[in-house]
């Protein structure tokens, strides 16, 4: 799809389609987060310390796995972002309109609010953990290492979902999002507990009322985001393709 900054409602943008991206990204937002932060309020019923006995490899997993499946369950309807940041990526390399990116954003938070309500329901109660960076890292360590981390995760959905020279590959995008998001988990979880993802950490830290170097997930995600697109985007890719409007990483493109 060719590059296009939209600033206004379109006829596209009222259409039942994007009321469609909109419930896909909401319910795949909250399958998303009702796993990953799921698994860390498992963890910690077992353990005091959620990173302890394997707690950051579990963790990894399960942020893996349930981000590529959200991706898969949503790119038919949305292009699978179930992530404000790879939003942003998107809007900044023109592939999606400011009122499209717009009611994504609200579909994610939303979709992750409803994820962290029903875990509390769920768990009898327990207070969702949500994310804060560790004792002895600095917050501007944390926001760099955020931007790093989602820099790569918005590359890669750009290189295997976005790109139209992505070939073959791009069957297996979802998987392969999944398993960068997982290697960053493992690589950051540690430190900040990697979100990558503003809609990830919001839900938990509203219903958890858990507000603590909350900024961190939205600065450093958003900036990363943006960079990658714009890199992708311009630096990388050469040609206008000549696929449809809509770009979806899903099958209808594969």
């Amino acid at each position: 799809m060719p590059r296009r900054y939209a600033f206004r409602w379109t006829e596209d943008d009222v259409h039942h389609d994007t009321m469609r991206a909109f419930l896909s990204e909401f319910i795949a937002t909250a399958i998303f987060v009702f796993a990953a932060e799921g698994s860390l309020l498992s963890i910690a019923k077992l353990n005091k310390d959620t990173l302890i006995n394997g707690g950051l490899v579990v963790d990894a997993l399960a942020n893996a796995l349930a981000f590529a499946v959200a991706v898969s369950v949503t790119s038919n309807f949305s292009g699978g972002h179930v992530n404000p940041a790879i939003t942003l990526g998107a809007l900044a390399g023109g592939r999606i309109s400011v009122y499209r990116a717009i009611l994504y954003w609200l579909a994610q938070l939303l979709g992750s609010i409803l994820a962290a309500v029903l875990l509390w329901i769920s768990t009898g109660g327990m207070r969702p953990l949500g994310l804060a960076v560790a004792v002895g890292v600095g917050r501007a360590n944390a926001v760099v290492l955020e931007m790093v981390l989602t820099f790569g995760l918005v590359y890669t959905v750009y290189a295997t979902g976005l790109d139209p020279k992505r070939g073959s590959i791009g069957t297996i995008a979802p998987l392969l999002i999944g398993f960068i998001v997982g290697a960053n988990v493992l690589v950051g979880g540690s430190f900040d507990g990697a979100a990558m993802n503003p809609a990830r950490a919001f839900g938990p830290a509203l219903v958890g009322w858990r507000w603590r170097h909350h900024w961190v997930y939205w600065i450093g995600p958003m900036l990363g985001g943006a960079l990658a697109g714009l890199v992708y985007e311009f630096l990388l890719i050469t040609t206008e393709p000549s696929h449809p409007r809509h770009q979806h990483i899903g099958p209808e493109d594969y």
